[in-house]
């Protein structure tokens, strides 16, 4: 069935006028959400404001949708739905939405997406993501006296949404590097405090270089003959990690690092990422861009959960 974006890829073809509120006067991510919902309803044959609602919300407390300060992009996929649904709101003092870091929210933004087009949803954010993190973009709108001159902004704007999710569009930006001058007691107060598997290890300039992993740290650990010993007897006390962790402040992550990793690029079809998961059993999976630089990072577990319940 057609989601209605294959040739509507610039987001101002999902925008009406009757959808839009200008200088909303809620004050809660909640009653904003509600008073949208009930705007599409009205406007939209077919759609129960409290079915969009309670989709909406019980998202929204898995994870609230701030995807930039003061943008807010509350969303839930409908099974009734044929093609996407958009209704926008501002608020000139700002909304308060669940973790928004003390910035309130000006800008609004509900997106109802066919169940049937489970990435849909991450396209659209990909591309407001993109144009509201331009500067001042989210005060320029929220600014706006009234629905017509939104939808000159966004005529103008040329959000274009993406024909298919990109492996950028569904990566963190924001993720923790060591450098290969880093020692390994670094690395593994690291992993200790983030409770995270692998981290990507850059030089000086910036430039990505290898990956170190807990599996690395293990590997350094048991060289390989100990692997094959079938009596263990002698090391029950961890005795070579004990080595290790002796010279732990010495030993630089330049020697214990992997340089040959899966990485992918940006660019690259986000189903490309799901394959990749399963064939090589991995949990994490780096990002490049065309340069070759460290562009993000995407984990298994924000993947599914991007596709599946959020």
């Amino acid at each position: 069935m057609s989601t209605g974006t294959e040739n509507n890829s610039d987001f101002y073809n999902f925008l009406a006028e009757g959808n839009i509120i200008c200088h909303s006067e809620q004050t809660v991510s909640a009653d904003v959400i509600a008073e949208l919902a009930h705007l599409l309803a009205r406007n939209t044959a077919g759609i129960q404001p409290g079915m969009v609602i309670s989709r909406v919300l019980e998202r929204e407390e898995v994870m609230p949708t701030i995807i930039a300060p003061g943008l807010a992009v509350p969303h839930a996929k409908m099974p009734e739905l044929n093609q996407m649904l958009v209704a926008m709101a501002t608020s000139e003092h700002g909304i308060a939405f669940p973790r928004d870091d003390g910035v309130p929210v000006k800008v609004v933004v509900l997106v109802l997406t066919p169940e049937q087009d489970p990435g849909l949803h991450l396209q659209v954010l990909a591309a407001l993501a993109k144009e509201f993190g331009k500067l001042n973009r989210i005060a320029e709108v929220a600014m706006l006296e009234n629905a017509h001159a939104v939808m000159q902004f966004f005529s103008k704007a040329e959000v274009e949404i993406s024909p298919f999710l990109k492996a950028g569009d569904v990566m963190k930006k924001n993720f923790i590097t060591l450098k290969e001058t880093d020692t390994l007691r670094t690395a593994i107060e690291t992993f200790a405090k983030n409770g995270i598997e692998d981290i990507p290890v850059m030089d000086d300039d910036g430039d990505l270089r290898g990956l170190i992993s807990l599996s690395d740290i293990l590997k350094f650990s048991l060289p390989e003959h100990i692997l094959w010993m079938d009596n263990l007897a002698p090391i029950y006390r961890f005795q070579p990690f004990a080595e290790v962790l002796e010279t732990a402040d010495e030993t630089k992550l330049a020697d214990i690092m992997r340089e040959e990793f899966l990485k992918v690029d940006a660019d690259v079809p986000a189903i490309q990422l799901a394959k990749l998961f399963l064939i090589h059993n991995v949990r994490r999976l780096v990002v490049v861009n065309s340069g070759g630089k460290l562009a993000g990072i995407v984990e298994l577990k924000d993947f599914c959960a991007n596709l599946f319940w959020e």
